[in-house]
């Protein structure tokens, strides 16, 4: 009889520890719950109020029907050096675009001394001017027209904070093909591992390539793929708050918190195999500025990679 009730306090003290995980279990599993949704809640309110900028020369409605077919869409990359009191010219300006469909990407670099006329505005200057002269929404409808392409989303970064962009995502990793120094580093030839304050001058440095502007328009596509590799394989919990905060301080973009989302349900894929494209053409001085000019054959065949890509 003895031996029976103490077999029976031993299974109640079981139970009642068994109870008393589970409930912990349960505090922790909510108490996460509740932190992803706060995580949540402001990476939207960061992206839908910080970040977001729209455009009118970008059909919002059209791109939202070719991201829910999954077809491929084109995303202009902008990367501005916006400095205190100046509004910035567009230093690098990359097309990218997307195809889920044959897990691809591919990224096309205008050089910004490219001869172009500014779309709205009749000047016929280097491309990047578009920017200083109306913002993103110029700068857009100048590619678009340059290119004859549609633009379904763009991303407007400061170079300024590229170095923060970077330190947000631990770092990038980039294949460097020449051994040069830049500010106050020196960057040997080889696979390497660069933080934000590196990353910067990686990307800055040009008077010193023997390819000029194409050289450093290589090394600024090599970072940008490397903070979306980073980006796309961060512990989310642990570093989405940082990124955000960093991002609304240096980009924008006509995406919504939405359209986000549904890129990342859609076209994650597409990063798995990137190709690179440089626009190249014949450089002269024309009235003291230096210009690039495309011929019709290198920007029909520009043309042609975009609008075919994925077909």
């Amino acid at each position: 009889m003895e031996e029976r009730r103490r077999s029976k306090k031993k299974k109640r003290r079981k139970k009642k520890r068994w109870r008393i995980l589970l409930a912990v279990l349960a505090l922790l599993v909510v108490a996460g719950g509740v932190y992803a949704y706060m995580i949540l809640q402001d990476v939207r309110t960061t992206v839908n109020e910080d970040l977001h900028e729209s455009v009118a020369s970008i059909d919002n409605e059209e791109t939202k029907q070719k991201v829910d077919n999954k077809d491929p869409i084109n995303i202009l990359l902008l990367g501005v050096d916006e400095r205190e009191n100046d509004v910035g010219r567009s230093d690098t300006m990359i097309v990218m675009t997307l195809d889920p469909n044959n897990d691809q990407m591919q990224m096309v670099s205008i050089p910004r001394d490219t001869r172009a006329e500014i779309a709205n505005d009749g000047r016929v200057t280097r491309i990047n001017h578009a920017y200083a002269y109306g913002g993103s929404d110029m700068a857009v409808n100048t590619v678009e027209n340059f290119l004859d392409i549609d633009l379904d989303y763009y991303i407007r970064v400061n170079m300024e904070g590229l170095s923060q962009v970077v330190d947000a995502v631990n770092g990038v990793t980039v294949q460097n093909d020449m051994t040069f120094t830049s500010g106050n580093y020196t960057f040997e030839e080889g696979e390497l591992e660069l933080d934000g304050q590196e990353a910067l001058s990686y990307v800055r440095m040009r008077k010193n390539d023997p390819n000029g502007d194409l050289g450093r328009n290589e090394r600024q596509r090599e970072v940008i793929t490397g903070i979306i590799d980073k980006g796309a394989s961060l512990d989310a919990v642990n570093k989405v708050g940082n990124v955000m905060d960093v991002l609304g301080d240096n980009v924008s973009t006509n995406m919504q918190f939405s359209d986000m989302r549904r890129l990342a349900t859609n076209y994650s894929s597409a990063r798995k195999n990137t190709s690179t494209y440089q626009m190249s053409g014949d450089g002269r001085m024309v009235n003291g500025m230096y210009l690039i000019f495309m011929s019709d054959a290198e920007i029909q065949n520009t043309h042609d990679m975009i609008v075919n890509f994925g077909s």
